[in-house]
């Protein structure tokens, strides 16, 4: 167990609701830590200290590879998972049960990503949830295609992954994989709201909210690490725009209008056995 992992770190921001504590380190805008009662809910990468298998981080403007690494609109290149998790986004507000981040455009960006954009993130401890508004404003004079997701890493023994009961997403069956060896990385059909009982812990709701009457997270990634991996005893279930390559389908991505914006509203609302 690496102690330098211990919560809190320096660099975590908390912010609290009753029994709900959320943290966020706004260096790569990674939501490091969700606790509702006694459950942990977000996995935290204690042994290798792997900050890329940890929390809840925002994969923006993309979600996973793109073919061949290239955004095709541009004819340049982009890292799998974008660059959002990469660069430092800057603290807006912190009071005791929000904080808000924002990354905006700059010389790091248009190289790759050639928008003037500002991303806005607020962060809400409610009662056991954790509410996550993105708001993607374009401020360039033509449309910007956008496709994020999220990544939720969530805390789950190995041995109870083949327990898991999950009521959704469409096509998902915990029985279909074998956890050991042969864990899921496939994507399914979201309709908006997802909930899944953890062994030992409760329930969890993945839920979007409608924002203008506007659903945008379309589908569900599922993925683990095999007991092989370092880091492997968490489930991923990722509610995203757009599987691998999205932002090269205009059929599946977001464009944004010039000078107008885009809100995605994501909520986790986790309630834990009662003991």
């Amino acid at each position: 167990m690496a102690a330098f992992t211990d919560f809190p770190m320096p660099n975590e921001r908390i912010i609290k609701c009753g029994d709900t504590t959320v943290a966020v380190m706004p260096e790569i805008n990674l939501v490091s830590y969700f606790q509702v009662g006694p459950w942990q809910i977000l996995y935290r990468a204690s042994e290798t200290g792997n900050v890329k298998r940890w929390g809840l981080p925002l994969m923006i403007p993309n979600f996973a590879r793109l073919q061949d690494g290239i955004f095709q609109d541009k004819h340049t290149t982009l890292p799998i998972h974008g660059f959002g998790r990469n660069l430092s986004w800057t603290v807006l507000e912190h009071k005791e049960d929000t904080i808000s981040l924002q990354l905006v455009s700059s010389e790091a960006t248009r190289a790759n990503y050639p928008y003037e954009f500002t991303f806005t993130c607020e962060l809400v401890a409610g009662d056991g949830t954790l509410t996550y508004t993105l708001t993607m404003e374009n401020r360039s004079d033509e449309v910007m295609p956008i496709a994020p997701g999220f990544h939720p890493y969530f805390a789950l023994a190995q041995d109870d992954k083949a327990r898991l009961i999950a009521d959704g997403p469409e096509g998902f069956s915990v029985d279909a994989f074998r956890w050991d060896t042969n864990p899921p990385d496939n994507y399914y059909p979201f309709a908006h709201s997802a909930r899944f009982q953890f062994p030992q812990h409760g329930t969890l709701t993945i839920e979007e909210l409608a924002s203008n009457d506007h659903y945008s997270l379309k589908e569900m990634q599922v993925w683990s690490e095999p007991v092989t991996a370092p880091d492997h005893e968490f489930i991923c279930l990722e509610p995203i725009v757009a599987h691998w390559d999205g932002l090269n389908r205009p059929q599946d991505r977001i464009e944004i209008a010039p000078q107008e914006e885009h809100r995605i509203i994501l909520r986790l609302h986790a309630q834990p056995l009662v003991r």
